[in-house]
C-alpha cells in the first residue's frame, strides 16, 4: 500500500508552481469586445496612443482665470460649452465661464468656483472674488492621468471594472485576452449517482462537480463535467486521456488517497511529465490532496469529501486555474482577523480550516462589526467534511496553523470569508 510524502501546503504549491514555470505557456488567446471583458486576463500590454485627459479640464463650475489676477474684478469674456473648444484665450483681467470637465481657454491656468465670486451687474458680465487662486487649482492639465506611450495594462493584469473604464476612455473597444481555460472535473466513486436521481441506501448524490464547476467559472474557467466513474481502472485511464486531450486543466474528486481503488495517483504519473510533485499534505480537510504537472498540464486529485473537495479546490486549484490563464496572481483571498468565541481542538501537525460564522452583538450571523466596535467574533461551527452543510451555515473558514493544537476563546484567528 503506497503511503503518503506529506509536505506543507506552501511547498506543494511551490513545486507545482515551479514546475508549470519550467513548462512555459499559457491558454491560448483570443479578441473580444472590451465590454465583455470583466475578469478575463489581459494577454498583452495595452499602450495608450493618446494623453488622457486630450485636453486640460476643469474639475468644478466655475470661470477660467489668470491665478495672478486674483482676488480682483474681472470682466466675463463668454462661455465655453461642454464638448466644444475655446475658439479664443483670455486676456489680462478676463474670466471665461467653464463646466466641469470642459476645456479651458489659452491664457488660463486656474478655475474659479462659482460660489466663490459675486456677480457686479445683472447680466454677469462682471464678477468679484476675494479668493486667492493659484496656478493649477481646479484643473486637471492635458496627459495629467496618462502620458502617449505608456503602458495603461500590463499583460497577465485581471480586467475589474476601473480597467474596463479606463481602456474604452482610449477607445479600445477590443481588446485580447486569455481564453477561457477548460478544466476536466472527474468524479468517481461506485456510490454516487447523479444530483437528480432517487437515492437508495448505500449511495449519495454526486455534488462535489457540479460545486467544483461553479468554482471554476467564478474563477475565470470553463468546467468540464466528465460524469461519474466508476471504481475501474479503465475508466479513470480513458478519462485521463482525453481530458488531456480537451482540457487545460485536470481535477479528480475521490481516488487519491492510498487504498486499493484509488487509481488516481498512478494513473496521473502516467498521463505526462513531470507527474506527481507532492501526494498528501499537511492539511485538514484535505491530506490526500495529490499535485501534479502533466505536459505543462496543472493535475489535481482531491478528496472526495465535499468540505474536503471545496475548501482544496478553492486555496489550491483556483490559483493555478489563475495561473494557466497567465495571471500575475489571483484574486485576493477576502481574508480577516476575528475573535474566537469557544475553544478550538486541532492536530498540531496540521494547517488546520474550520468553518465559522460572524455574530454581531444582537444574534445576527452576517457581516462584520462597525468601526469603532472591535474586532468581529468568529464561532466555530461544528461539522465533518463530508457534511456539506457545515459550510452553508458558515460565513468563512478560520485557520490554525501548523503547531497549535488548540486555539482558546478569546484568541485572534485569520478568517478567509466566502463572498
Amino acid at each position: 500500500m503506497r503511503k503518503f510524502d506529506l509536505l506543507t501546503p506552501a511547498d506543494a504549491v511551490a513545486k507545482l508552481n515551479a514546475a508549470l514555470d519550467a513548462a512555459g505557456g499559457h491558454a491560448p488567446t483570443e479578441t473580444i469586445p472590451t465590454t465583455q471583458a470583466h475578469n478575463r486576463v489581459l494577454a498583452r500590454d495595452v499602450i495608450s496612443p493618446v494623453h488622457m485627459p486630450e485636453f486640460r479640464r476643469s474639475t468644478v463650475d466655475g470661470y477660467a482665470v489668470k491665478a495672478a489676477t486674483t482676488p480682483g474684478v474681472l470682466r466675463v469674456a463668454g462661455e465655453v460649452r461642454m464638448g466644444e473648444l475655446a475658439t479664443t484665450g483670455l486676456r489680462p483681467g478676463e474670466a471665461v465661464l467653464v463646466h466641469t470637465g470642459g476645456n479651458l481657454p489659452a491664457g488660463a491656468d486656474a478655475v474659479i468656483m462659482i460660489e466663490q465670486t459675486s456677480p457686479l451687474d445683472t447680466a454677469t458680465t462682471k464678477i468679484q472674488t476675494a479668493a486667492k487662486l493659484t496656478a493649477g487649482e481646479n484643473v486637471i492639465q492635458e496627459g495629467e492621468d496618462v502620458r502617449k506611450g505608456d503602458a495603461v495594462v500590463r499583460a497577465g493584469a485581471r480586467l475589474r471594472e476601473q480597467e474596463i473604464g479606463g481602456l474604452l476612455s482610449l477607445g479600445f473597444t477590443q481588446v485580447e485576452v486569455a481564453r477561457k481555460p477548460r478544466v476536466a472535473l472527474i468524479a468517481s466513486g461506485d456510490e454516487l449517482v447523479p444530483a437528480e436521481a432517487q437515492t437508495r441506501p448505500g449511495q449519495v448524490r454526486n455534488i462535489n462537480a457540479p460545486m467544483l464547476a461553479a468554482l471554476v467559472e467564478r474563477n475565470g474557467g470553463e468546467p468540464l463535467d466528465f460524469g461519474i466513474l466508476p471504481d475501474v481502472r479503465l475508466a479513470f485511464e480513458e478519462a485521463a486521456q482525453r481530458a488531456m486531450h480537451e482540457a487545460d486543466m485536470v481535477i479528480f474528486m475521490a481516488g487519491s488517497s492510498v487504498g486499493e481503488r484509488d487509481f488516481v495517483p498512478d494513473v496521473v504519473n502516467a498521463m505526462g511529465r513531470p507527474g506527481i510533485l507532492a501526494h498528501g499534505i499537511l492539511f485538514r480537510p484535505g491530506k490526500p490532496t495529490l499535485f501534479a504537472a502533466c505536459n505543462g498540464k496543472p493535475v489535481f486529485g482531491l478528496p472526495g469529501n465535499p468540505i474536503s473537495a471545496l475548501i482544496t479546490g478553492t486555496l489550491f486549484a483556483m490559483p493555478a486555474l489563475w495561473r494557466v490563464q497567465g495571471a500575475h496572481t489571483p484574486p485576493p483571498l477576502n481574508m480577516i482577523r476575528a475573535t474566537l468565541t469557544q475553544d478550538v481542538k486541532s492536530p498540531r501537525d496540521l494547517e488546520h480550516w474550520f468553518p465559522v460564522h460572524l455574530p454581531l452583538p444582537n444574534g445576527e450571523r452576517v457581516g462584520v462589526r462597525g468601526e469603532g466596535e472591535g474586532m468581529p467574533l468568529a464561532g466555530p461551527i461544528p461539522t465533518k467534511s463530508n457534511l456539506i452543510f457545515g459550510l452553508v451555515r458558515a460565513a468563512g473558514m478560520a485557520c490554525a496553523p501548523i503547531g497549535v493544537d488548540k486555539l482558546a476563546a478569546g484568541d485572534e484567528v485569520t478568517v478567509r470569508l466566502f463572498d
